[in-house]
């Protein structure tokens, strides 16, 4: 179980913009000069979270998510406004723990699914509770 290392997320606080540059055209294959030119300056925060009140980080300890992007130190975005739905990733807690898995609900049944198969699903019992705390909106990675 992919565990995060917060047991109480606070709201993101929002102050002045960071206002960054954001270029267009950029390769991941050979680089072209051509293509290397300025777009504008964008506001990370307003990239980043639509609903300021209701959107916290959480740091990802675990490689449960890997296949979907989500790796161990990676920060994702969490938004607490946008309903959890059946394909999104959320951030849930579960007996007490927190972790990030892909929300399954059909046919009745309800599950947490990592995003490597190494790790098992969670699937839960009459006596465990699921709180799931938000959709998981963006990760920002650090190299």
């Amino acid at each position: 179980m992919l565990i995060l290392d917060y047991n109480h997320p606070a709201p993101i606080q929002i102050g002045q913009p960071v206002f960054v540059p954001l270029y267009a055209g950029v390769r991941a294959g050979f680089p072209s000069p051509a293509d290397d030119f300025l777009l504008k300056r964008i506001d990370l925060s307003d990239a980043l979270i639509k609903h300021p009140e209701a959107t916290f980080l959480m740091r990802i300890k675990g490689h449960s998510m890997a296949m979907a992007g989500i790796d161990d130190g990676d920060i994702v975005v969490v938004d607490k406004a946008i309903t959890p739905e059946h394909g999104k990733i959320v951030i849930a807690c579960v007996d007490g723990e927190f972790t990030c898995k892909r929300l399954f609900m059909q046919d009745g049944i309800t599950k947490l699914q990592p995003a490597n198969p190494e790790y098992p699903d969670l699937v839960f019992k009459d006596e465990q509770t699921l709180e799931v705390w938000g959709v998981v909106t963006s990760c920002i990675k650090q190299y």
